[in-house]
Parts: C-alpha cells; structure tokens; sequence
C-alpha cells in the first residue's frame, strides 16, 4: 500500500514554526513584513495571493500589497520596487512574474535585494544554494520538496535521488539542496538517454518534467519514494494532475506525494517562513 506524503500536515508544521518565531520578533519590536507586486490581475496570481493573505493572517506576518494595471510603465513600477528595497519594515518582496513582455525578466529578477529575495529568483539566491551559503532564499517549491522529506523522516544521507528536470526554479536548485544534505543525485532531462530505466533505480524520484502525466510505470520500485512537483490541468479527467501518472505509480512506489495536496500545498509555507527569517536575519 503506498503511503500518502500529504503536504497540509507539513505546512501547517512550518507554519506553527513561523508563528512562534514572529511572536518572539515582535517581542524585539520587529514586525515581519512582505511586500507582493502584482501587475493586472490573472487568475493565477489572484489565487496564490489569496494563498499568501491566509498564511500572513495565520502566521501573523504583516502583508503590503502593490497592484499595478497592466500598462503601468517600467519608471513607476521599478520606483515602487526600489521604496520597497530601500524601506527597512519590508523584509521579504515577491513579485508576481511573469510580468509583461516590456518587463526585462533578468533584471526583475537580481533587482530585488538578496536579503528580500524571499522567492528564491535572484542569481545571488540561487549562488547561495550552490555555495550552502545564506546569500539570499531558496526557491520555495525546491525547499517544499526537501521539507516534506524532512517532516516525514525520510533520510536522503547516502541515498541514490534522481531529479527528472534541469530548471533553475526547480530541477537544478533542489538537486543542489539535496546534495547540501548528503544525497546522491542523478540530474535527468530531455536529452538523458535510458531515463526511465536511471530512475527506476532511484530510492528517492524528484518529478519537475512540467510535462503533465509524463513520469509513468516503467520510471518506479517498489521501495521508491517520489515526489511529485508537476500541477497541470487534465481536461479530459477534468481535475489538476501531477507529472507523475498517479495510477501508475499509486499501490507500486512505498511512498508519494498527491496531486494536488502535495509539493504545492507547501510552498506558500516555506516562502512566508522565508520572511520571517529575513526578519530574523536583522537581528544580527
């Protein structure tokens, strides 16, 4: 029977975390604080917005909400972002991307300080990860991965981990974070040949293809654990699916995160316990 890696008990372990920690900040007269930018207003957005007010309110992190239209101008948006890197109460920003096509995504990204790069974008973040140095965040769903690892007590130390996919938001930063932990760790992508049968072989399979359903019998054990970081919508099935073909996979691996439930259920967690720590952070 394969076991159910639920993230709702994992972020609501790391959110209870959070609290305690801002309460003994505002004890100091430190206020965690984030600052969200949001241009127009895309379902998407809206909805991890939504997500984002839930856990301030739950944590007791204070919440700054900047909402542009659609046509506002690089000079008033990047002045509204620099007040925000420049202002000393806002510990964490987070801007909805991808933002307009005028946007530069590069500069967007590495013009938030590291210090207040809670969403793990910034170059100087990601160095951060790959030098296991405190430069700046980790990306919030690759550190979800590695949090409900952890929560559910599963041992990466000398452990053969293959992660299907090489991107800067997911595939390569959370390779990294599990190698910062002791893990072997095998990289696949597109051009990987004989990949179904290199992750077969893995005790631990990190799935972040962005290919929906992609991941299917021939990739699992049976004393495998998986972790399923893909959410896309099936419109024949008519719900949300994981890159991992789940009836596949479901009563073959020992354990696996759910779709959705899973990896994405946590990621709003960790990247307010990222706020809290940059708070944290200016203690010292």
């Amino acid at each position: 029977m394969t076991n159910l890696l639920k993230g709702k008990d994992v972020a609501a372990f790391i959110n209870e975390r959070s609290k305690k920690t801002v309460e003994d900040l505002k004890e100091k007269g430190i206020n965690p604080c984030l600052a969200v930018f949001r241009v127009g207003n895309k379902d998407n957005d809206l909805s991890y917005e939504r997500g984002i007010e839930k856990r301030c309110a739950e944590t007791g992190v204070e919440l700054i909400k900047y909402v542009f239209e659609e046509e506002v101008s690089e000079e008033d948006f990047y002045a509204k972002l620099s007040e925000a890197n420049e202002d000393n109460n806002i510990h964490g920003i987070l801007v909805f991307r991808p933002l307009p096509k005028r946007f530069d995504d590069k500069k967007l990204r590495n013009f938030i300080k590291a210090s207040k790069d809670v969403d793990g974008c910034g170059d100087l973040s990601l160095a951060g990860v790959f030098t296991n140095q405190k430069l700046g965040f980790a990306p919030c769903t690759a550190e979800a991965a590695v949090e409900i690892l952890d929560y559910y007590h599963i041992d990466v130390a000398g452990k053969n981990v293959v992660v299907l996919g090489r991107s800067l938001v997911i595939g390569k930063p959370v390779s990294q974070l599990l190698l910062n932990k002791n893990a072997t760790v095998t990289v696949c992508h597109s051009k990987t040949e004989n990949i179904a049968q290199i992750a077969s072989n893995a005790q631990i399979l990190v799935c972040a293809t962005g290919m929906m359903e992609s991941v299917t019998k021939d990739y699992f054990n049976s004393e495998q654990t998986v972790i399923d970081v893909g959410i896309s919508y099936n419109e024949v099935k008519q719900k949300l699916c994981g890159d991992v073909l789940f009836e596949d996979a479901e009563n073959v691996v020992a354990n696996i995160t759910p779709v959705p439930g899973g990896v994405g259920s946590v990621t709003t967690s960790v990247l307010i316990s990222h706020v809290v720590e940059a708070a944290n952070r200016t203690i010292n």
